[in-house]
């Protein structure tokens, strides 16, 4: 009996499959997993999927303006209130120090950054959960939802600067060669806030909870960093450790740019560490939670 099993499985071993079956190709599987850490970011795929990125910045400002009645103006509008507010009672009644700079203007700056940070930082910790029905559905990296909700904010400030444009002419504020390095400080921004964004987002689909919060510490961080005042009015045996809030390092760079006041190194190299640290572990964190995220949205 043994023998006749042997023998039937070598003559099936021997048998070569027909022509018709070794034509068929085998179809392809493919595994979709998403990255683990930050050192495996697939930029091709980001890139790939640039088409994407473009296609949720642009339904996010129609969707935003569509039926508004003066359109794109709120993004001027709210920085401008916000400053009156503060020449009228900071800079008029309670004469705040603005480092020789007219306060309007000097508030303007750094409001203006500002508006851009706590929205987008807002706006992007909600955009994995408002886009539950696109992560349930499609593939692709869902680190383009909250960067493109940022891209959309950095629409909204390059809108907001003609009134700084306009500013800068009206109090002729005579510009030198540090107004080439404003750029630096806009894309510091944007990394620091991108950086927040993505791991408030990360965060907000396991506990949401974190956009309750969320708004309570951004008026706090607010107050903490040299917007409505200048940081020459901090001690100088606290000054290093208010250079580790890294958006004061932004600050005081946009504005020593703009109004050609000198560099304060420290504070912005620090600003520069602190930001690409928080960046890195924040794409670590996005990365690492980014598998759950269509089962708990």
């Amino acid at each position: 009996m043994s023998t006749s099993l042997n023998d039937a499985k070598a003559l099936i071993s021997d048998v070569s499959p027909p022509a018709w079956y070794r034509q068929v190709p085998a179809e392809p599987v493919t595994r979709i997993r998403p990255s683990k850490s930050w050192e495996h970011l697939d930029f091709a795929e980001l890139w790939a999927q640039r088409e994407v990125f473009y296609f949720l910045m642009w339904r996010d400002l129609k969707v935003r303006y569509k039926q508004t009645i003066i359109g794109a103006a709120w993004v001027i509008l709210q920085p401008m209130l916000i400053t009156l507010v503060f020449a009228v009672f900071l800079g008029g009644l309670m004469r705040v120090p603005s480092d020789g700079v007219p306060y309007p203007i000097f508030a303007y700056t750094a409001l203006l950054l500002w508006t851009f940070v706590s929205n987008a930082v807002l706006s992007s910790s909600y955009s994995l959960v408002t886009n539950a029905h696109l992560i349930t559905r499609v593939y692709f990296s869902r680190l383009l939802i909250p960067a493109a909700t940022v891209g959309v904010r950095l629409v909204d400030l390059v809108v907001a600067s003609l009134v700084l444009v306009a500013l800068i002419v009206y109090y002729d504020v005579h510009l030198g060669w540090r107004i080439l390095l404003f750029p630096f400080f806009v894309i510091e921004i944007a990394a620091l806030t991108l950086a927040l964004g993505l791991l408030g987002a990360s965060l907000n689909v396991r506990y949401r909870d974190v956009g309750t919060v969320l708004p309570i510490l951004l008026q706090v961080w607010m107050f903490v960093s040299p917007i409505v005042y200048a940081s020459t009015i901090v001690p100088p045996r606290l000054r290093f450790v208010y250079a580790i809030n890294p958006l004061a390092g932004i600050i005081e760079g946009a504005r020593s740019s703009l109004f050609n006041l000198p560099f304060r190194w420290p504070s912005i190299i620090t600003s520069v560490v602190i930001t690409l640290s928080m960046l890195i572990f924040s794409i670590h964190v996005f990365l690492r939670m980014e598998n759950g995220f269509a089962d708990e949205v």
